[in-house]
């Protein structure tokens, strides 16, 4: 099977909330999404996704999806998209770095895979591990405290049990926003505290020791992994790691290090589900828990994430999200991946990734090459 056109979409994604909110002032009120479609010789087309979470979260932005795919796509031309392993080979090598760039690729070649062999994505990962369903969170954009408590209270009601607060702001508000959503919670519920890097170690230190008595885990408090370590190693609470956790070297700084209890594994921060699936066989062999998710998205990323999670070992399996339904356009249609009682949700049917794009949205294509 050979690669015979590669088109790209563009798709803006408003958001059910007004503005998302996060560390050092920065928020998004739209998402720029790209939609990737690879056209093979055999007549089947496979999609993939990528949202990056604006320009200055990671080293990503949405206009260099489509810069990366005009340089890269029309070397992608006659390679074999089901030959998953050489392919990504072949564009580490035709383009140095710029996961981001390649995880739509990656993502449409694994659906092709799929509907070629006639299995869903998840299969061909290795199975479901939560045919009950995997446990969503939330996350509550940063606000004031009453107003973040209010927002966990409103998805509360929507069946959502975890929550991931929105902090990295000053400390002492930051504290008291932890206060709040815990106080409006219920036991059993979880909490994590996200500083998307916004803390200094010493500032991170002062929120943990404020709040050691809460139920709440600490995640990614500092830029550095070294300034993570800082604070890892002088709080009790658990401890979650994303931004600095990239490849699967720094997996394994992770477990020699004992320096975090979950890692986010983020599908385009790794390039692809190839990739995310090598993180997560690695963390399933060093008895890491995930949560598995991406850097945002539409429906189509919503069912990679789906798909990806499923394949991750239950008791491993800390959370993950579903990122279509923060938006108010949907760039698909899910096969099944039904929201399920207690904040859980399923996994999509069908053969491939089990999504179809929509096209009323996604109109022409803003870029193709064949």
């Amino acid at each position: 099977m050979k690669i015979v056109k590669i088109e790209a979409y563009q798709a803006d994604l408003p958001l059910v909330d007004g503005d998302y909110c996060w560390a050092d002032g920065k928020s998004v009120s739209t998402y720029d999404s790209t939609v990737v479609a690879i056209s093979t010789d055999a007549g089947i087309t496979g999609y993939g996704e990528v949202v990056p979470l604006g320009p200055n979260y990671l080293p990503s932005y949405a206009a260099g999806v489509r810069t990366g795919l005009k340089e890269l796509g029309p070397k992608l031309l006659g390679q074999d998209p089901t030959a998953l392993t050489t392919l990504n080979a072949f564009m580490d090598y035709e383009l140095k770095g710029h996961p981001y760039v390649k995880s739509a690729i990656d993502m449409a070649c694994w659906d092709i895979l799929g509907k070629s062999a006639g299995l869903s994505v998840n299969t061909l990962l290795g199975g479901n591990f939560s045919p009950q369903g995997i446990k969503l969170y939330r996350a509550i954009g940063q606000s004031s405290p009453d107003t973040m408590a209010a927002m966990v209270t409103k998805y509360r009601g929507q069946g959502y049990r975890r929550f991931q607060l929105k902090l990295g702001g000053d400390p002492d508000i930051d504290i008291a926003r932890i206060k709040a959503c815990r106080a409006v919670m219920k036991d059993g519920e979880v909490l994590i505290g996200d500083s998307n890097t916004g803390w200094t170690s010493g500032q991170a230190l002062r929120v943990a020791n404020a709040v050691k008595d809460i139920d709440v885990f600490i995640e990614q408090p500092c830029p550095t992994y070294r300034e993570c370590m800082v604070v890892r190693k002088h709080t009790q609470l658990p401890f979650v790691l994303d931004e600095v956790v990239d490849t699967v070297y720094s997996l394994l700084d992770v477990a020699k290090d004992g320096a975090a209890d979950v890692v986010n594994i983020k599908i385009s921060k790794f390039g692809g589900l190839t990739r995310a699936k090598q993180a997560v066989e690695l963390c399933s062999s060093l008895g890491i828990a995930m949560t598995i998710e991406d850097s945002w998205g539409g429906d189509i990323t919503t069912a990679a994430i789906l798909h990806l999670a499923h394949s991750c070992p239950a008791k491993l399996q800390f959370t993950a999200t579903d990122f279509n339904s923060y938006n108010l356009t949907a760039t698909g249609r899910i096969a099944g991946g039904e929201k399920l009682p207690g904040g859980l949700m399923g996994l999509p049917k069908g053969v491939g990734l089990g999504v179809e794009p929509n096209w009323e949205v996604l109109g022409k294509p803003i870029l193709s090459v064949q």
